[in-house]
C-alpha cells in the first residue's frame, strides 16, 4: 500500500547566547551573541529501513508503508527538529497513550518507544531508530484505531460485509496539518462508532465511582405493580437513576407511574418486551455489572471498525441488526419502515454478509433444502405415503418444493438479494414467533413481520403497482416474480451494543455467542 505524505521538517530557529563573568551577578548592558542553529537533516535511506526491521521484526508489518513514507519525504527525518522529538511527535504519543478511551489497551511491542518520550535515560536509539520508531507507532495506531482486526481474521469471525478501506493519506494529513490525529468531521469512521465511544467513557466514569448496585430481591421474589410497596422500588429507582434511565430518585418504595414507565422504556431497550409489571428477568438486566456493560461496548467498538463509512451514505437501504430481530429501510439518512424479524437459530446462524435485493416474488414456492429433505421428509414419506399431498409438497425435477399458499414456508412473499448462502427475507405463516422477545427460530434465512408493507414501500416509485394489485398478487396462489428498478442494498450485521438515533444506548442478548470470542482477541492483542 502506497502512503504519500507532505510534511515540511526544516525550521531555523535562533537563540540568545548570554555570557557572563565567573561568579559575577548578569549586567543589563552584557554582551549578547546571536547564534543560529543548525537545520537538522537525518539521512534515512532503505539500508538503514532494512537494518531497523531486523532489530525490530514485530513491526515488520508496516515496513512498505515506512519504505513509502520516507521516499516521499526524501529520506529524511519526519519526527525530529534541531530541538529534538518535535511536538507533531508528542501529539502522536499522547493518542497511543489514550487509546483506552477508544475501548484498546496501548501495547506497543517494544517498550524503546516510551523511553524516548520519558526523556529516559535507558532511551539507547539512534536519532534515525527514533525517527524510524515513531513512524512505526503512527502506523500502529493508525492500524488498531481505523481498521481493526485484519480481513483475515474478521472472516474467520464470519463476518462478510464489505470491509472498510483505510484512507491513510487523510490521516497523515491531520497530522501534518493541524498537529494532530483527530476526527474533527468525524468521516473517518462508521458514525456508531463515535457514539459507542461517547457511551464508553459514561459507563467508565459509572465504573469509576463504583458502579450501580445489586438490586437484592430474595428467592421468593416474583414480580412488582403499580401501587405495590417493597423495598426493591427503592433499589431499582437508585440503579435506574445512575443511568440516568429516570431523571430523579426520590427514594420512595411506592411502585408508581413514574417508576414503572421507566422500567419500560429501560425493557424496551435492553431487548425485552415493556410490560406493566416488575418481573425477575428485568431485575437481572438491571444487576448486568457496569463492567460487563463496558466490555460488550468495546466489542461493538471494534465491529464499527470493519464498516465501511460511506454504506450509511446510500439513499436508500435496508439494515438488519440480528441480537435486536428488527429491519430498518433507510431512506435519505432516515428511518422509513421498521418491523420485527425472526433470525437463524443458534445451530443455523444468520449470516453477517451484504446483498443487492433485486426480486420481489409474490406467492412463491418454497424449494426444501436437501438437509430438510433427508431430515424429514423422507423419513415421513417412509410412514405415510400421503405425507407429501398433506403437507402441500410436490417433486420438481428431483428436489422438492412446497406450493404456493397461506401456509407456504415463506408466507405469500420473500425478497431476493442473491447471494451463496441462499438467505433471503420472507414472510411466515407462524405469526406468533413474532411476539416474543427472543426471536431465533429460522434455519437461517430473516423472516420479516411487516413482508406486505415492505413490498408496498420499495415498489411505492411503480405506478402500476399499488397496494391493492400487490395483494392480489400475494394470494394469486401462482408465483410471479417483481424486478425492482433499482437495486437496494442489504446489510444483514451483528450488533449488541447500539446507540439509537434519540441517542439512547441499547443492549442486546449475544444470541450467537460472538462477543465473548472477540473479546479475547482484542484483550490478547
Amino acid at each position: 500500500m502506497k502512503i504519500w505524505y507532505q510534511f515540511i521538517a526544516a525550521v531555523s530557529l535562533f537563540a540568545v547566547i548570554s555570557c557572563n563573568s565567573k561568579g559575577e551577578k548578569k549586567e543589563e548592558n552584557q554582551t549578547k551573541v546571536k547564534a543560529e542553529i543548525p537545520e537538522l537533516r537525518l539521512t534515512i535511506d532503505s539500508l538503514k529501513i532494512k537494518d531497523f526491521y531486523t532489530t525490530y521484526p514485530k513491526l515488520a508489518k508496516f515496513q512498505d508503508e515506512v519504505q513509502a513514507l520516507y521516499k516521499k519525504n526524501k529520506s529524511t527525518q519526519l519526527w525530529q527538529d534541531n530541538r529534538g522529538v518535535d511536538e507533531f511527535a508528542h501529539t502522536l504519543f499522547n493518542k497511543y497513550k489514550g487509546l483506552d478511551e477508544e475501548g484498546l489497551k496501548a501495547n506497543f511491542p517494544y517498550k524503546e518507544m516510551n523511553a524516548v518520550f520519558e526523556n529516559n535515560a535507558e532511551n539507547k536509539l539512534s536519532k534515525e531508530n527514533t525517527d524510524l520508531m515513531i513512524s512505526n507507532l503512527y502506523f500502529y495506531y493508525a492500524e488498531k484505531v481505523y481498521a481493526g482486526f485484519d480481513e483475515k481474521t474478521i472472516i474467520s469471525l464470519e463476518w462478510l460485509l464489505p470491509r472498510k478501506k483505510l484512507n491513510y493519506r487523510a490521516l497523515t494529513d491531520s497530522i501534518f496539518k493541524k498537529s494532530t490525529i483527530n476526527d474533527d468531521h468525524k468521516s473517518k469512521m462508521f458514525s456508531q462508532y463515535y457514539k459507542l465511544r461517547d457511551v464508553l467513557k459514561q459507563y467508565r466514569d459509572i465504573e469509576k465511582k463504583g458502579g450501580w448496585k445489586t438490586i437484592e430481591t430474595g428467592e421468593d421474589y416474583k414480580s412488582l405493580k403499580l401501587g405495590d410497596s417493597s423495598a426493591v422500588i427503592a433499589q431499582i429507582r437508585e440503579r435506574l437513576f445512575v443511568t440516568n434511565d429516570i431523571k430523579e430518585d426520590s427514594k420512595s418504595a411506592v411502585c408508581d407511574t413514574v417508576l414503572i414507565n421507566a422500567v419500560k422504556n429501560y425493557e424496551l431497550h435492553h431487548g425485552l418486551t415493556p410490560k406493566n409489571i416488575i418481573l425477575p428477568e428485568h431485575i437481572a438486566e438491571m444487576n448486568v455489572p457496569v463492567a460487563d456493560r463496558i466490555k460488550t461496548i468495546i466489542v461493538n467498538m471494534e465491529r464499527c471498525r470493519w464498516i465501511d463509512p460511506e454504506l450509511e451514505k446510500g439513499k436508500k437501504y435496508i439494515e438488519v441488526n440480528i441480537p435486536e430481530f428488527k429491519l430498518y429501510l433507510i431512506e435519505d439518512g432516515k428511518i422509513a419502515f421498521i418491523s420485527p424479524v425472526v433470525v437463524g437459530r443458534a445451530m443455523t446462524k444468520t449470516v453477517i454478509f451484504s446483498g443487492m435485493m433485486n426480486n420481489i416474488v409474490f406467492s412463491p414456492y418454497w424449494n426444501v433444502p436437501t438437509s430438510i429433505i433427508n431430515k424429514e421428509i423422507k423419513p415421513g414419506m417412509a410412514k405415510n405415503k400421503n405425507y407429501l399431498a398433506q403437507k402441500n409438497l410436490e417433486w420438481n425435477n428431483g428436489a422438492v418444493r412446497q406450493l404456493p399458499g397461506k401456509n407456504n414456508s415463506l408466507g405469500l412473499v420473500k425478497f431476493l438479494f442473491p447471494n451463496s448462502s441462499n438467505i433471503y427475507l420472507h414472510d411466515t405463516p407462524s405469526k406468533s414467533l413474532f411476539e416474543r422477545e427472543s426471536r431465533a427460530f429460522s434455519h437461517g434465512c430473516v423472516r420479516v413481520a411487516k413482508p406486505r408493507e415492505l413490498a408496498i414501500i420499495l415498489m411505492k416509485d411503480d405506478p402500476q403497482w399499488n397496494p391493492a394489485r400487490i395483494d392480489k398478487a400475494m394470494h394469486a396462489g401462482k408465483e410471479s416474480w417483481y424486478t425492482l428498478k433499482k437495486k437496494v442494498p442489504v446489510y444483514i450485521g451483528y450488533f449488541t451494543a447500539w446507540v439509537d438515533r434519540k441517542g439512547q444506548m441499547n443492549f442486546y442478548k449475544d444470541i450467537y455467542q460472538r462477543d465473548e470470542s472477540l473479546l479475547k482477541l482484542l484483550t490478547e492483542e
